[in-house]
């Protein structure tokens, strides 16, 4: 039917657009054709034609080869993926369209149009002098869509480039004034929606999936290029959000919103970047109390708790951790688990020697809540890094309290384990080793703790190296030094300290 429509698409001088979007119409409702899978049989190709086409203009761009093959290329084409924003490019430079043509939402990570330069009326890849009329031109434009306010298009430009820089190879890409300014921009504008405030049910959907894969990608991807893709559709949503939607469609936006939020202030304490990533906890909290579910509220808590616990007041950490706790209740969620640990690890915090034995009972018994709340919580979200709780966070996070409390052999035990169920979360690996290298320090074995924590430091790319990572090796360097100023480990372990900080945010020591 396709190979029908194109042959007499060509033969009145139809675009390979106007064919692509024939071809959506008849298809889609008889075989669930995509539009992406549109276009391709509008240039009458194979997948294997387009991956060769993808691969040249990676080359083009001096990039290496992409992992993209024709079975990812077929999921796109069948519904079942989306692709990311680099092969999103990609692609809408191949078919020489917009995302929107080929069924996504929202403008390309590059922030210009795909139509490659030729003589007018002709489209590239097409039969020479094909020429278009002022008619099929307009037939052959995207649905139109509201334009972004000024200050959106300049904050969501700003992310764009500063992703494609980091797509390109520059790791070094700092966390700058503009870069600041478009964070702050996007997050803002979404607390004047939250107060103030049609979109489809399936791009609900493609935004849905674009969360849990965020929330994926929290452990394995650079903090500043996650930032980049997580604003990038918070933007999206908030747009969406300015009109007033049906009820069951706003609270779905609304929970991506906290969800996006939430992810935001995550990556941030990363950056080490704590006001702002406060500020975005404070806007995940209005979106997910405009949803009314507990669970989704007690999480947004629980992870703003860990902004007062990472930068120095455990009193406030402490705090945040029994209100989430509070309002998880008894309902079997994330925070139910998460909260309890945060208690603990504060409680640890604030011991002293005289209340250490007090302390140290109250901790435990905080830990023996979370391993039995993190007993009942469903499957799925035992699996999820980022908005569930995983069995490796809940050994992490007792290691390191027993670190606190000084209980050293016990700490290791648990700690290993830990690092044993870690395979990818560098930053989270690290803080584990420089928490072994702690234990370490508590036993007197200085030259130990150095190897351990120096090893930890090398193994972090610079796009990991913030100021999050840094303060507690700071910690432990003025330790040690204290201990023995003149070690012969110190100096290497310095050196590392002074590799130039990722993030030049408002989040200094």
């Amino acid at each position: 039917m396709a190979r029908r429509i194109r042959a007499k698409g060509l033969a009145v001088g139809q675009t390979a657009a106007q064919i692509a979007e024939e071809i959506h119409e008849a298809c889609a409702p008889q075989f669930g054709t995509t539009k992406i899978k549109s276009h391709r049989l509008s240039y009458g190709i194979a997948l294997a034609d387009v991956i060769e086409q993808v691969r040249a203009l990676f080359d083009r761009d001096a990039k290496p080869a992409p992992g993209i093959g024709e079975t990812l290329l077929s999921a796109y084409e069948s519904g079942l993926k989306r692709p990311g924003p680099e092969y999103l490019h990609y692609l809408c430079t191949v078919y020489r369209v917009e995302p929107v043509s080929l069924g996504y939402d929202g403008p390309c990570i590059c922030g210009h149009g795909h139509r490659m330069p030729g003589p007018p009326g002709d489209e590239p890849g097409e039969p020479a002098g094909t020429a278009r009329t002022a008619d099929r031109s307009r037939e052959a434009q995207p649905p139109p869509r509201e334009e972004p306010r000024p200050d959106d298009q300049e904050d969501e430009n700003i992310l764009r480039r500063t992703l494609l820089h980091l797509l390109n190879g520059n790791s070094a890409k700092k966390l700058d004034g503009p870069v600041l300014g478009a964070i702050e921009g996007i997050r803002r504008r979404m607390d004047e929606t939250l107060v103030s405030s049609t979109v489809s049910y399936a791009m609900l959907d493609q935004w849905e999936e674009a969360t849990v894969a965020f929330g994926r990608q929290y452990t394995t991807t650079a903090p500043l290029r996650l930032l980049c893709d997580v604003l990038l559709e918070l933007s999206a949503v908030r747009s969406a959000m300015s009109h007033r939607q049906p009820i069951d469609l706003q609270d779905r936006l609304c929970r991506m919103a906290a969800q996006l939020a939430g992810l935001s202030g995550m990556i941030l304490i990363n950056l080490g970047d704590h006001r702002l990533a406060r500020s975005f906890f404070r806007t995940g909290r209005v979106a997910a109390d405009e949803t009314g579910d507990r669970a989704l509220r007690a999480w947004v808590i629980a992870r703003e708790s860990l902004v007062p616990l990472y930068y120095g007041d455990a009193r406030e950490a402490l705090h945040l951790a029994k209100k989430s706790r509070d309002l998880a209740g008894q309902t079997p969620c994330a925070a139910q688990a998460m909260a309890p640990v945060v208690e603990a690890r504060a409680l640890a915090m604030l011991s002293s020697a005289e209340n250490k034995k007090e302390v140290v009972d109250q901790a435990k018994r905080a830990l023996a809540r979370a391993r039995n709340a993190f007993s009942h919580i469903k499957g799925d979200e035992r699996e999820d890094m980022a908005f569930g709780y995983t069995e490796r966070q809940l050994y992490f996070y007792q290691g390191d309290v027993l670190t606190k409390l000084g209980q050293t052999v016990e700490a290791e035990v648990v700690l290993d384990q830990a690092l044993d169920k870690y395979q990818d979360h560098i930053l989270d690996q690290t803080l584990i080793r420089l928490d072994l290298a702690q234990c370490r320090l508590i036993e007197g074995e200085l030259s130990e703790a150095l190897d351990i924590a120096t090893e930890a430091l090398r193994l972090l790319g610079p796009e990991y190296l913030t100021d999050f990572i840094l303060r507690p090796a700071f910690a432990l360097e003025q330790a040690i030094a204290k201990r023995e100023a003149g070690h012969p480990g110190l100096a290497a372990f310095r050196a590392l300290l002074k590799q130039p900080i990722m993030s030049e945010g408002n989040g200094g020591a």
